[in-house]
C-alpha cells in the first residue's frame, strides 16, 4: 500500500473544518490515511460543521470527485512532482489531490483561487515550507495544463477514472460502448433515494410532507416504498423534519425485502445486515409483528443497526453478533425466511462507494465466492422446511451471482428457484441481474429459493 495510505504520524492535529475545502480535506485524509469508507467519512465530518447548504454540496462534490479520480490525479502528480507520490506527506498528498481535481474538473473555480486556497490549507495543516512546495506543484501543473489534459484524454482508463484492470474486464464482458456508459454512470453524482418507513407513514403522505417544507421528489419506479429527492435542503434537514419517516437507501437495495416478502408474525434472519437497511425494510413490512434477527461480525455495526431501528421506531429487530460463515446449531430449521445479502466485490455500486474502485483488485475477486458459498450453505440449514431464502449481492460478477447459486442448486436438490415479478415489467423471472448502463440503477443481483418439505 502506498505510504500516504499508512497510518503514520502527522504534524498537525485536524480541527473542526470551517469551509467546504477543509471538509473535503478531512474526508480524503480519513479515506486514504485511515482506510475509511468515503460515504461514512463524509457524513461524519459534515456532522461536525455548521455550513451553508451550498458549501456542503461543494464539499461533497469535491471529496467524492477527487476520490473517484484518484488514479488520474496520481498520474498527473507523477508528471510534476520530482519524488515518488507514495512518499508525499499524507496531508500534502490530499491537498494536492483536491487542488488538481479543481483545476482539471471544476472549471467554475478560477485557477488562482485553487492555488491560493491550497497554499492556505498547507500552511494550516502541514509544516513550514510545505506551502511553497504545494504552490510550486500547482503552478507547474497550470503551465502544462493543456498538455497534461491531452495525455489524460488519450488514455481510456485515465479518461474514465477507473483502474485499467477493471476497464479491460468490463470491455471483455460488455464491449466498448457499454463499458463507456457504465464508467460514465459510476462517475455521475448519485441521487438521494429514500425508502419510506411504512410503519410511520405512507409514500403519498410523505411526498406531501416533503412538498410542504419546500422539497421536490418523485416516486421510485423500482420500489413502491421508494422516493427520489430532486431538491432539498440536505439530509440533515430532512432528518430534523421527519426523524422517523424514512431511511436513506439505494433503489436496488430495496428489492430484496420486496421479493422475500416477510409476513407479520414470522421469524426472519438477516445474515449480513449492517447497516440495517434491509432489516428495517423487512421489519416495517411485518408491521411490527414477529421478529427480525439482524447479524453482523462487528459490534460497532450492530450498534448502527440498533440505532437505525430505534430511530424508525421498529422494536421487532434484534441484533446478534454472528459470523455468517460460522455455523450455529441452534438456528437449524428455525427461520421462516432468511436473507443473505452477501459480502461481495461491490462492483455494481462504484458510483456510491467512491473509493472502492481503487481498493479492489482483480486478484482479490477470487476471495469472495468461497465466503459467499459458506454463508449460503449455513443459511440454507437455518431455513424451515418449506421456507424461503433470498440471495443477493451488489455486484455484476457471474461467479458471485448466478454461477454460485446455480452450483448450490445442483448440489442441494431439495432447493428450487421460485419465480417472482420483475419490479418494473411485472413479468415472472427466476433471478434478476441489474446493470447500471442498461437499467439506470445500481448493479445488483437477487434470486429467491425455496426449501423442500422433507
Amino acid at each position: 500500500m502506498p505510504a500516504h495510505n499508512k497510518k503514520v504520524s502527522e504534524p498537525v492535529n485536524f480541527k473542526i473544518p470551517v469551509n467546504g475545502r477543509e471538509v473535503a480535506l478531512q474526508v480524503l485524509r480519513q479515506v486514504w490515511h485511515d482506510s475509511a469508507y468515503s460515504a461514512i467519512a463524509l457524513n461524519r465530518v459534515l456532522r461536525t460543521v455548521n455550513l451553508e447548504e451550498a458549501d456542503r454540496r461543494f464539499a461533497t462534490e469535491l471529496a467524492n470527485g477527487a476520490i473517484k479520480a484518484k488514479g488520474t490525479l496520481d498520474f498527473l502528480l507523477r508528471q510534476i512532482v520530482d519524488r515518488s507520490v507514495s512518499k508525499l506527506e499524507p496531508v500534502i498528498y490530499c491537498i494536492l489531490q483536491l487542488g488538481l481535481y479543481q483545476i482539471f474538473y471544476m472549471d467554475r473555480i478560477p485557477d488562482f483561487a485553487v492555488c491560493d486556497e491550497s497554499v492556505r490549507l498547507s500552511r494550516k495543516f502541514s509544516h513550514k515550507g510545505a506551502d511553497r512546495f504545494v504552490n510550486g506543484v500547482l503552478r507547474g501543473t497550470l503551465r502544462k495544463k493543456s498538455e497534461l489534459w491531452k495525455m489524460v484524454q488519450q488514455d481510456t482508463a485515465l479518461r474514465f477514472n477507473h483502474p485499467r484492470w477493471l476497464l479491460e474486464r468490463w470491455e471483455r464482458k460488455f464491449g466498448d460502448t457499454e463499458t463507456e456508459a457504465l464508467c460514465r454512470w459510476d462517475n455521475e453524482p448519485a441521487p438521494l433515494s429514500l425508502r419510506v418507513n411504512t410503519v410511520m407513514t405512507t409514500r403519498d403522505a410523505f411526498l406531501q410532507d416533503l412538498r410542504e417544507v419546500g422539497c421536490e421528489a418523485e416516486v421510485s419506479l423500482w420500489s413502491p416504498d421508494g422516493v427520489i429527492i430532486t431538491k432539498s435542503s440536505g439530509i440533515s434537514a430532512l432528518l430534523q423534519y421527519f426523524p422517523h419517516s424514512f431511511y436513506v437507501q439505494d433503489e436496488s437495495s430495496m428489492l430484496p425485502a420486496q421479493v422475500l416478502r416477510p409476513q407479520p408474525g414470522e421469524c426472519i434472519l438477516d445474515m449480513c445486515s449492517a447497516p440495517g437497511g434491509k432489516a428495517t425494510h423487512m421489519a416495517s413490512m411485518m408491521e411490527g409483528r414477529g421478529e427480525v434477527i439482524a447479524c453482523d461480525i462487528y459490534p460497532h455495526k450492530l450498534k448502527l443497526i440498533a440505532e437505525n431501528a430505534h430511530r424508525l421506531k421498529l422494536d421487532n429487530i434484534h441484533v446478534e453478533l454472528q459470523d455468517g460463515s460460522v455455523f450455529r446449531e441452534e438456528w437449524r430449521d428455525k427461520f421462516d425466511r432468511v436473507l443473505v445479502d452477501a459480502p461481495c466485490s461491490g462492483l455494481g455500486v462504484l458510483r456510491r462507494r467512491a473509493e472502492a474502485r481503487w481498493t479492489k483488485t482483480e486478484a482479490g475477486l477470487s476471495g469472495f465466492p468461497p465466503l459467499q458459498r459458506s454463508i449460503l450453505e449455513n443459511a440454507a440449514v437455518y431455513v424451515k422446511p418449506g421456507g424461503m431464502l433470498l440471495y443477493s449481492s451488489c455486484t455484476m460478477e457471474e461467479e458471485e451471482n448466478e454461477r454460485l447459486t446455480g452450483q448450490f442448486l445442483l448440489q442441494n436438490p431439495e432447493w428450487t428457484q421460485v419465480g417472482f415479478s420483475h419490479p418494473r415489467t411485472g413479468e415472472m423471472i427466476k433471478d434478476l441481474q441489474l446493470y447500471p448502463q442498461r437499467d439506470g440503477v445500481d448493479g445488483f443481483y437477487l434470486t429467491l429459493l425455496r426449501k423442500g418439505i422433507r
